[in-house]
């Protein structure tokens, strides 16, 4: 069904495949391994087949992620994955960002109150706010640790709207994969598939998202019309 713009008074982003570009970096790194057997391929094309492995592993990794979350444990173990990466020494973490969002962001401000909504660490997310002087289009960065759960739940989205000053279901939540979906519609909230990521329009639409768009960036044509 279409949005109601009309009820649209605050945006929460995901990061990953929605802000941030992650799964062309995971493509990237898993490509290599399917060179080799490029002759058994579809096409013999190790790209495509790169791109159908991260998407293939992707719901099998939030089922995962979830876990802790449901056993009350994602706090402690948070914490220790902040700690070890703070004692790490390893270069900066390569980021990529999704073409054309920070205009998209910066056309928006002016409009809609703004946080994120994503399932990472706090540190992580952060970083790549930063590396693209992103941080401040946002009202507040909501993480995996912020609310009492996580996404799939709607606890984030609670939250963002709180500090938004609106109510859940006045919010959009902007995600590429089901577990967005689900958060958006756990809240209440319309919500935004997009193509970008790791989700497919298939499975988008059957959760029930209002629109699916090709890319974050195409927000902006929807929520301003021209």
């Amino acid at each position: 069904m279409p949005l109601d713009l009309k009820r649209i008074r605050g945006l929460c982003f995901d990061v990953d495949g929605t802000l941030s570009d992650t799964d062309d970096l995971f493509v990237m790194k898993f490509e290599p391994f399917f060179r080799p057997f490029r002759a058994l391929l579809p096409a013999r094309d190790s790209h495509h087949a790169a791109r159908r492995f991260v998407m293939w592993a992707e719901a099998p990794g939030n089922t995962l992620i979830s876990i802790p979350d449901r056993l009350g444990l994602d706090d402690e173990l948070l914490a220790i994955v902040e700690w070890l990466n703070k004692r790490r020494n390893r270069p900066m973490k390569h980021y990529l960002l999704v073409e054309g969002v920070r205009e998209m962001l910066a056309a928006l401000q002016p409009h809609f109150p703004m946080t994120v909504v994503s399932a990472r660490d706090d540190h992580s997310t952060r970083a790549f706010l930063d590396r693209f002087d992103l941080t401040s289009f946002f009202q507040e960065i909501v993480t995996a640790t912020t609310a009492e759960h996580t996404k799939p739940f709607p606890h984030p989205i609670y939250h963002a709207a709180k500090k938004m000053g609106v109510k859940p279901e006045e919010c959009l939540m902007i995600g590429d994969t089901p577990v967005d979906i689900r958060a958006g519609k756990a809240a209440r909230a319309q919500t935004v598939g997009v193509l970008c990521g790791f989700g497919e329009e298939d499975e988008l639409r059957k959760l029930g998202a209002d629109i699916i768009l090709p890319t974050t960036a195409d927000l902006t044509n929807i929520l301003i019309p021209q």
